[in-house]
């Protein structure tokens, strides 16, 4: 396509309200789709300055569990919300949804602030922030303290691993999607390092890194882990790092007690004696830094694809739900109001008390595995290569 009819094309697409690194996909299709998240500004002292956001469905379930969702650099929490599917899922399974977002005055790339002493330790900054916003909703939607989960994406999942290890009397448990375990950065260049080369740290080191973060003795929160193998801008070592954390705290042995395919892919399993899985991991074969996305178990699909958004052929988002409890129940499908296109829903489950960065990731590389039929959604960002290609602006 030449320049010209390139520029023609974008200017009658609804105007973009922002372009920049991995948001960009994203924040170009909430456009023209409502969020139907709401801001709520006042939720407590806010130490670290971060914005709250929720959805909860017009059919909430009796005693209602609660999903913390934790955006990556870059992304706001609607974005990650329209690509990773929790609202849709919210709304089908009736529970609670918060959606933490973070500030470019707070970190320039919207990156949650994961390894800054200030914000990760219990009682301040970013941490305390989430933990107030949690127990706003505690309170006013009346949740289950039994079914509080957290879950989020790269300095998000690394942030869900802060408010796992300094608040694990609150959740029930989490899941990180290409994050780190939490106490192996201090400063920036320990994050870079963190990144690049995952840490060397036996188990024993790790998990006393979560046990000094609170004074806590009662039962830890169970664990989900995902990675892609071709993760380059946080090494899937960091994975098996999370995974030798929280086996060291739940004192179980390395050698995982079950391991299949789901999807397509391994999946290793550790439980307890009395048979309940307490943490399990698994590794997207050939993909890179992102969440990945595909048919969910009920045959319906979550999100959208975009930038960190990846179709794998495996809908996260959807076996996170299960695995925190929230998918038992099947809810009527909601249907969309016309003209507010959305995928259809899916899942529900967790506990309570409350009051990051990475730089700026490259854009994940797809997997090779075959892929559901596309959206109609545009890709601007495929759109605006080609126009600075055309121009002779890019190769």
């Amino acid at each position: 396509m030449s320049l010209v009819n390139n520029i023609d094309f974008l200017r009658r697409l609804p105007k973009l309200n922002g372009f920049s690194g991995l948001g960009a996909y994203a924040q170009g299709a909430t456009a023209a789709v409502p969020t139907p998240l709401v801001e709520t500004s006042e939720f407590g002292s806010n130490p670290g300055a971060l914005k709250m956001f929720s959805f909860v469905p017009a059919q909430l379930a009796r005693s209602p569990a609660l999903v913390v969702v934790l955006h990556g650099c870059g992304q706001t929490a609607a974005s990650y919300d329209l690509g990773a599917g929790w609202s849709t899922l919210a709304e089908h399974y009736g529970f609670a949804l918060l959606m933490p977002e973070q500030q470019s005055t707070n970190n320039g790339n919207t990156c949650f602030n994961w390894f800054n002493p200030d914000d990760i330790a219990r009682g301040s900054g970013e941490a305390s922030s989430i933990r107030q916003m949690i127990g706003h909703m505690a309170v006013t939607h009346k949740i289950d303290l039994r079914r509080i989960h957290v879950t989020g994406l790269s300095a998000g999942g690394a942030m869900a691993s802060v408010m796992l290890a300094t608040y694990p009397d609150v959740f029930a448990s989490g899941a990180i999607i290409a994050g780190l375990p939490f106490g192996v950065a201090n400063d920036l260049r320990e994050a870079l390092q963190a990144m690049m080369q995952g840490s060397a740290l036996s188990a024993p080191e790790l998990g006393d890194r979560v046990r000094k973060a609170s004074n806590y003795n009662g039962d830890w929160p169970k664990i989900s882990v995902w990675h892609g193998s071709a993760d380059r801008t946080v090494v899937p070592a960091n994975a098996d790092a999370i995974v030798r954390q929280w086996l060291d705290l739940h004192g179980l042995p390395p050698t995982a007690m079950s391991k299949a395919m789901v999807d397509g892919y391994p999946r290793e399993v550790w439980w307890n004696a009395d048979g309940q899985t307490l943490v399990e991991s698994y590794t997207i074969t050939d993909m890179a830094h992102g969440t990945p996305l595909g048919l969910a178990g009920n045959d319906q699909r979550y999100g959208v694809e975009g930038a960190f958004l990846i179709e794998a052929g495996i809908s996260s988002s959807y076996h996170i739900a299960s695995f925190f409890g929230l998918t038992d129940q099947v809810r009527q499908p909601h249907i969309a109001p016309t003209g507010v296109p959305r995928e259809r829903a899916d899942t529900i489950s967790m506990t309570i008390p409350v009051p990051a960065a990475e730089p700026e990731p490259v854009a994940g590389r797809r997997s090779s595995r075959p892929r559901a039929p596309r959206s109609n959604r545009v890709n601007v960002s495929r759109v605006i290569t080609r126009a600075l290609t055309a121009a002779g602006l890019m190769k």
